[in-house]
C-alpha cells in the first residue's frame, strides 16, 4: 500500500458531529463528546498490518466479516463486544469503511 490511510480516515471521523481525536494507547483514536471511543487506528508494525477498529454490535461485526474475511478481523480484547477490525494494508473500499465508521458513531451517540 502506498498511500497513508490515516488522513482519509481522519476526514471521515471528524466530519461527524461532536467527534474529536486524540491519542489513546499511542494510536489516533476518535471519540464522541471527548469520552466514548468509536474508532481506533492502528498503524502498521513489524508483525501487525495497518488497520482500524470500529465499535459496533455483535450483529454488525458478524455481517461485515461475511463480506470479506481477508478485509476484516476480530480484534483481541474487544472483538467479543462487537468491535470489528478492518485491514488497511489491502485495497480499501472506502465506502464500506465510511459506513462502518458511521455505524460505530451511531452506536455510541445513541447511548448519550
Amino acid at each position: 500500500m502506498t498511500d497513508d490511510p490515516l488522513p482519509r480516515l481522519r476526514r471521515i471521523c471528524l466530519a461527524l458531529p461532536h467527534a474529536s481525536e486524540r491519542l489513546s494507547h499511542g494510536e489516533p483514536t476518535w471519540f464522541y463528546h471527548d469520552r466514548t471511543t468509536f474508532v481506533t487506528y492502528a498503524k502498521s508494525q513489524p508483525r501487525r498490518p495497518a488497520g482500524l477498529l470500529v465499535r459496533g454490535t455483535a450483529g454488525s461485526a458478524g455481517g461485515a466479516r461475511g463480506v470479506g474475511a481477508k478485509r476484516f478481523f476480530r480484534p483481541p480484547y474487544v472483538g467479543h463486544r462487537g468491535w470489528l477490525g478492518v485491514y488497511l494494508d489491502v485495497p480499501v473500499h472506502w465506502s464500506v469503511v465510511e459506513g462502518l465508521v458511521t455505524d460505530a458513531y451511531r452506536v455510541v451517540s445513541a447511548t448519550r
